[in-house]
């Protein structure tokens, strides 16, 4: 069992809410799943999808084959029926549509008169053509029925009725009119959790003890402040939606300073403004975690589309020189883990922490058994009252061998804590005398740099060690790069080398990576940006150069199909 089932339409009718129910029906159904979306920057209008994948196995990428498609206008037609399998079924409304096709894939629903004849109101038409993707499926509508159940409980019984009755009759409807359809789902499993990307790092955050979060809203890093302002009175977040970016990071950077965990995130054009808020963070040595949503540019670019074109941009933006700490997770699941390390490494080092990801990572929701939250860490590095208050003197910016200072909480001690944006000395106090600079850049990036790099963990390797090609990923590419390997090898030597942790760049002390590189006869790296921007920093840290590229940069996330085209054209 391995369906694809894309929505299609025009934002504003209601394409996400289908989507959504069917992804949350399929995972408690025990199913893997794995989705994706792709819309314009409009809030109606457009052409629209989401695509909702399920299988009895792991999933981890998109593909370009649809085997149901729900056609709700009629670039639908014209564009989406085109991937349709040649089993696949295509359902639609015509009188909303005004046209009728002829065929075996064609399946004409009256979504909206039935959502009116059962339900009561055209606003359920979506209900009718979520119960006929169950009805096309042959599976259970409980869980859907509980699930309208929970959605629907403040406006009471006789809107849940009305939506079930009309969830009913799409069922019905699709049986009795796909007599000859041969879907057929597998069986239950257990229930499985199914968590978008860019609320695994909101998850990150609040596991990691994250008490301020200041961002303006901008995709695809909105997600993170949605999330975050969600649980807020929860969790005892406060959760500010600045005026801009320049005072989100600086406010973020206030409240770091002031004693607790922070955090900001933007996409390119947002975390341009925050530039010298970056530097105020590393010169005053004050922790933050900075989320940045990678989006097609230049300036407004693609706004809601996907792209891996900021990696450049996060490894040198700023001024001088300074130590700073770049992941990109590949799935939720690193999305996760990573945001808490993200927060970890920041403070015990107190320097500036990225992780990047982009629009397509953000919007994907990918299926789990479940987490393992005991690989989250948490370590307050912070002199707080007693342990403040029982020291001699206290100086911001101590020379120490590892570079690292005491990270003292102003306020809860007779101890002051001063710190500048100007050079400073020890107590924190602006100097201009050469040496005390020296020793200064020496104690903030020199001495720290390496200690860092110790932290940061290797590749991760999929497939044999010997493999003769070796294709290499970083960040979101993870998933659609693992299956391209499945997908080969049964033919070819194949493995996989994902980068999730990319600077400071990774040694090769426990895992000879570079070596493994060296010995395949054929190594490619997969990105989606056009010069190749991983590929530069690899060979600028380590000097080798990858025998050939596969580049993206249309603003389309790479298929498991398209993939698996373009490494034929290199490996035949």
């Amino acid at each position: 069992m391995d369906y694809s089932i894309r929505i299609c339409g025009e934002a504003g009718q209601g394409i996400q809410t289908v989507g959504d129910t069917l992804s949350r029906v399929f995972a408690r159904n025990g199913y893997h799943v794995f989705t994706h979306q792709d819309y314009e920057s409009r809030i109606r209008g457009g052409h629209n999808f989401y695509q909702v994948r399920i299988a009895d196995r792991p999933l981890t990428a998109a593909c370009d084959r649809i085997d149901i498609l729900i056609a709700f206008d009629v670039e639908s037609m014209e564009k989406d029926a085109l991937f349709v399998a040649e089993q696949g079924q295509i359902i639609y409304d015509s009188t909303v549509l005004k046209q009728k096709p002829d065929g075996r894939k064609f399946l004409d629903i009256p979504f909206t008169s039935l959502a009116i004849e059962h339900g009561g109101s055209r606003i359920m038409a979506n209900t009718v053509a979520t119960g006929a993707i169950l009805g096309l499926l042959g599976m259970d509508m409980d869980i859907l029925f509980k699930i309208i159940s929970d959605t629907f409980q403040k406006k009471g019984d006789d809107v849940i009725k009305a939506n079930v009755a009309a969830a009913a009759a799409g069922y019905d409807f699709a049986v009795k009119g796909c007599a000859s359809c041969s879907f057929s789902a597998a069986a239950r499993a257990e229930q499985k959790m199914l968590i978008a990307g860019i609320d695994a790092i909101g998850v990150g955050a609040l596991a990691s003890g994250c008490k301020f979060y200041a961002a303006y809203p901008m995709t695809p890093s909105t997600g993170i402040m949605n999330y975050l302002a969600g649980k807020s009175q929860e969790f005892g977040i406060i959760v500010e939606q600045a005026e801009d970016e320049i005072a989100a990071i600086n406010m973020a950077l206030g409240a770091s300073f002031g004693g607790v965990r922070a955090m900001t995130a933007s996409s390119g054009g947002g975390f341009a403004l925050m530039v010298e808020g970056l530097s105020l963070a590393a010169m005053t040595e004050t922790p933050i975690v900075i989320g940045l949503g990678q989006r097609p540019g230049p300036a407004t670019g693609f706004p809601t589309r996907t792209e891996q074109a900021e990696l450049q941009f996060a490894l040198y933006t700023a001024h001088g020189e300074f130590p700073r700490i770049i992941f990109a997770p590949g799935d939720p699941e690193q999305a996760l883990y990573l945001t808490n390390k993200a927060f970890d490494l920041s403070e015990k080092y107190q320097v500036p922490a990225f992780v990047i990801f982009d629009q397509y990572l953000a919007d994907t929701q990918w299926t789990y058994a479940g987490l393992d939250l005991n690989r989250l860490v948490y370590t307050d590095y912070r002199l707080r009252a007693d342990s403040l208050s029982g020291l001699s003197e206290y100086k911001r910016h101590a020379y120490t061998e590892t570079g690292v200072s005491p990270l003292a909480v102003p306020g809860q001690s007779r101890h002051i804590v001063v710190t500048d944006s100007d050079e400073h000395d020890e107590d924190g106090h602006l100097v201009e005398d050469a040496e005390t600079r020296k020793k200064m850049v020496e104690k903030r990036l020199l001495r720290k740099m390496p200690l860092i790099q110790k932290e940061i963990a290797p590749p991760m390797l999929y497939g044999a060690a010997d493999a003769e090609i070796v294709l290499v990923g970083w960040g979101s590419t993870y998933g659609v790069i693992k299956e391209a390997v499945d997908e080969l090898s049964g033919k070819q030597s194949v493995a996989m080398l994902h980068f999730s942790e990319i600077f400071p760049f990774p040694g090769t002390d426990g895992f000879d990576f570079l070596g493994l590189l060296r010995n395949a006869k054929k190594t490619i790296c997969i990105e989606q940006n056009a010069m190749g921007q991983f590929a530069r920093l690899v060979r600028a840290e380590t000097g080798f150069e990858f025998s050939a590229a596969i580049n993206r940069y249309d603003g389309r996330p790479f298929t498991v199909e398209n993939l698996l085209g373009e490494l034929h054209g290199h490996i035949g």
